[in-house]
């Protein structure tokens, strides 16, 4: 690997346990406007943009007038309900902290809208830490498509041989790959092995990652 400059994190399910709370909400939305979709099925989608999970379950296009209530009752219950209630993996702002001591960039790149993506920064405890943040409104296609990931790598004004993402599943590991860096995946959204494949390492969760830094991709700095 190249001489790393940067470091791109994915936020859900990645730096916050979040991915059952955003599969609950999307349900919830759901079933109030009569669509009753399982949970199981909802949660195997989230790290894909809502414009592509909204009609995979219910067949809804996210920009029609239904879909866009759908979404916004999403927004409503997530921010009212389940947003009060999550909290960062262990080590999160540790491992930050410790790639910037090392001399790397921070960045993110989240499916999550601008709005949400401030949120989900305080609850993870790096919204003074972060260098460049783009979410799904920085991106006419959201992930598994590569536009997140390289208007993160666009900020953070970085070659692609010098940067490398951190994600949780395997819409990250797709949206890396097709914008040309490598991943390294954490098992902590709920992922197995298996669906993490094409990731140049997988470890547990951002504690694991921390605790094994030095024999890690990062350490290619």
């Amino acid at each position: 690997m190249a001489h790393l400059r940067a470091v791109i994190f994915d936020v859900d399910g990645t730096l916050i346990d979040s991915n059952d709370a955003h599969a609950r909400a999307w349900a919830d939305a759901l079933r109030d406007h009569g669509y009753d979709v399982p949970v199981e099925r909802i949660r195997r989608l989230i790290g894909m943009g809502g414009d592509k999970l909204l009609p995979e379950v219910s067949g809804v296009e996210k920009e029609s007038d239904l879909g866009k209530k759908i979404d916004e009752r999403r927004q409503k219950i997530f921010n009212e309900q389940y947003l009060p209630t999550l909290h960062a993996f262990p080590k999160v702002r540790a491992l930050v902290q410790h790639i910037q001591q090392h001399g790397l960039k921070a960045g993110i790149a989240s499916s999550a809208k601008g709005e949400e993506l401030g949120k989900l920064l305080k609850v993870a405890q790096i919204d003074d830490l972060v260098e460049a943040a783009t979410s799904s409104s920085d991106a006419k296609e959201s992930k598994p498509d590569p536009d997140i990931v390289q208007a993160a790598i666009d900020k953070l004004g970085c070659p692609v041989e010098q940067v490398i993402m951190v994600g949780d599943t395997p819409y990250d590991v797709e949206a890396a790959q097709r914008a040309g860096i490598q991943i390294i995946a954490v098992r902590c959204g709920g992922w197995d092995d298996d669906g993490l494949q094409g990731a140049e390492a997988i470890y547990d969760s951002p504690a694991d990652l921390l605790a094994h830094y030095d024999q890690s991709p990062l350490a290619a700095c």
